[in-house]
């Protein structure tokens, strides 16, 4: 669009398309929110104006989210004993975020310390976002570790072997309700049986305040295809006709949490307080 106005309206159509597309994670509503704000306050200087301040605005988050998680690392490393043992759900590292990672960064910063962490990777079903995705940016980095099957993370915790859990999160309530990956409740419920430390590891923009609790959060469903055709080559496993559902996301209730990692520091309970305390330490710089 060589019109401003024009652009301007293509940008509003992206903004909300990106939007309704992962309703379940906030902080890509936060950037989005920033990016259209930025734009919007460029619009008077024409449509060159406009992409310079949205692409301006985007290496900007994409810099500082670096340096967000390598602080994430550094907070989440200090928590770990040396030699540690920890199960990881999901994919939380450079893939999924900007060059460096959330959970699987705080393991990358243990690793670089020369701390021993070995980790136990949960494959992820029905995705397989952690045998696909974790183990091999683990093995570029030359961490040991060895994937287990989700439901054999139990197994795992109940032989005292294991140091601490460590997910991400898509969005955090007011209270401290965590939504992630589907299988992070089932892992917390295992890790708090058995009295292991359930991290989540999470920049402040994953803070959403506007919720007062997990309840409040929409969760996206999937193509039931992902749980009927596990092998992925389009030979469904499961009898013809069979239905399924396929909740991409599950809610951990802030009891089983022991604690947030953050960018500005460990969060410990009681939440509420202390989440809104990051967000205000956060803005602060």
């Amino acid at each position: 669009a060589a019109d401003a106005a024009e652009l301007w309206e293509t940008v509003l159509t992206a903004a909300d398309t990106l939007r309704r597309a992962r309703p379940t994670a906030v902080n890509l509503g936060w950037a989005i929110d920033r990016c259209l704000k930025a734009a919007e306050e460029a619009t008077d200087g024409g449509s060159l104006s406009l992409r310079e301040a949205l692409l301006d605005t985007a290496q900007r988050i994409a810099d500082e989210d670096v340096a967000v998680n390598q602080a994430i690392g550094r907070h989440g490393a200090a928590l770990l004993p040396p030699n540690a043992l920890v199960i990881h759900h999901c994919n939380t590292g450079a893939l999924a975020t900007v060059d460096w990672g959330t959970a699987l960064g705080v393991i990358r910063t243990a690793h670089q310390n020369g701390q021993g962490i070995r980790v136990l990777v949960d494959e992820t079903r029905p995705r397989l976002q952690g045998a696909k995705l974790t183990a091999w940016e683990l093995q570029q980095y030359g961490v040991p570790f060895e994937i287990i099957a989700d439901n054999a993370a139990g197994y795992f915790l109940s032989q005292g072997e294991v140091s601490a859990v460590l997910v991400g999160a898509d969005r955090v309530a007011a209270n401290g309700d965590v939504a992630n990956k589907i299988g992070t409740y089932m892992l917390a419920l295992a890790a708090h049986d058995n009295d292991v430390p359930f991290y989540v590891a999470l920049p402040t923009s994953t803070i959403d305040l506007n919720l007062p609790s997990g309840r409040h959060i929409p969760i996206e469903e999937r193509d039931p295809a992902e749980v009927l055709d596990l092998s992925q080559h389009g030979r469904p496993i499961a009898p013809k006709g069979s239905r399924a559902r396929n909740p991409a996301f599950d809610v951990t209730p802030h009891r089983l949490v022991t604690g947030f990692i953050t960018e500005v520091g460990v969060i410990e309970p009681p939440f509420a307080g202390g989440l809104v305390q990051a967000l205000e330490r956060a803005k602060a710089g």
